[in-house]
């Protein structure tokens, strides 16, 4: 039986779902607000360029679109110069007292860089700062502070260690620093060629559940898959463990053929009440899909059949 058990009703989200003109829908952040499932979720419009846009339910499970796209490219000022290209994979930390903290990326003529905004009730969003040079993305922020800082998990593309996970520190939010590797793919594995940060993470007893993406480069191509790792949760960047097993990987239609085929990629998850973590997931970067597991099996991996770190 798989560690995640896929939704009878996959997908859960589709172009046609969507009441304005888009391509695709894949790679949505995830949170709980008010009691209902927030999913801002990344659409290629048909010039090829992404938005955001924004669906909502009761459930988890059956979401319904707002009529107008939740984040598109700045028209003026420094934000627009560095999202000219698209807006793409927002991730959403929610920060106790301070709102919801939203890292996407930014694509334009000077490659990707992360834009921090913020909001506090998903109808009105602040730009607040570039936090990234170029080229950077996939960052996503700890939901809460360490010795009065905040922590991030971000992905520099780098030759010297490719593709691997930092984490990073800040007092602010915008300065960022104090960087190291914490994670590098590994040789002949299922991540070996890269990996990057996933869901926000989530807090557990044992320590800091973040789920992450790995890639495998193929003679038919690369295949995405998910992996899981354990933070402590007062020093995040030291890994507990590293599960060697994928627990995720393209096998449903959607997930295999698409945009982009043989992907499945995740932007968020959120755990419930009754011990289990709904993930969710771009299927082939064309349409969402959601499964669940159980947290305490997903720690047990990281702790019981880990591989090295770096």
């Amino acid at each position: 039986m798989s560690i995640v058990r896929r939704y009878e009703k996959n997908p859960i989200l589709t172009p046609d779902d969507v009441p304005y003109p888009v391509a695709t829908v894949h790679n949505a952040g995830m949170v709980k607000h008010e009691g209902r499932y927030i999913m801002l979720f990344r659409s290629h419009r048909h010039n090829g360029r992404s938005i955001i846009g924004l669906a909502e339910s009761g459930d988890g499970y059956h979401f319904k679109v707002r009529k107008q796209p939740f984040l598109t490219p700045a028209i003026n000022g420094i934000f627009a110069e560095y999202e000219e290209f698209g807006v793409e994979d927002l991730r959403i930390c929610p920060m106790p007292g301070e709102g919801y903290l939203l890292t996407y990326s930014g694509y334009s003529r000077h490659g990707v860089r992360i834009i921090l905004a913020r909001t506090y009730d998903f109808k009105r969003l602040e730009r607040i700062a570039l936090i990234s040079q170029a080229d950077m993305r996939n960052i996503v922020i700890f939901p809460d502070k360490f010795n009065g800082r905040y922590a991030r998990l971000d992905r520099p593309h780098s030759e010297i260690s490719p593709w691997s996970i930092w984490i990073s520190f800040s007092k602010d939010l915008i300065y960022w620093g104090d960087s190291r590797l914490v994670m590098k793919p590994l040789a002949y594995h299922w991540d070996e060629m890269k990996i990057g940060p996933g869901a926000t993470p989530i807090r557990t007893e044992k320590g800091w559940l973040h789920i992450y993406h790995g890639v495998f480069k193929t003679m038919a191509g690369s295949v995405y898959r998910l992996g899981i790792a354990l933070h402590d949760l007062a020093h995040p960047e030291k890994i507990l463990g590293v599960a060697d097993d994928w627990i995720l990987q393209p096998i449903d239609p959607w997930e295999i053929s698409g945009y982009v085929n043989n992907v499945v990629f995740t932007c968020g998850a959120i755990a419930e009440e009754d011990g289990t973590v709904k993930i969710y997931w771009g299927g082939a970067d064309s349409v969402m899909c959601t499964g669940t597991a159980s947290l305490e099996e997903l720690i047990q991996m990281c702790l019981n059949n880990p591989r090295n770190p770096v």
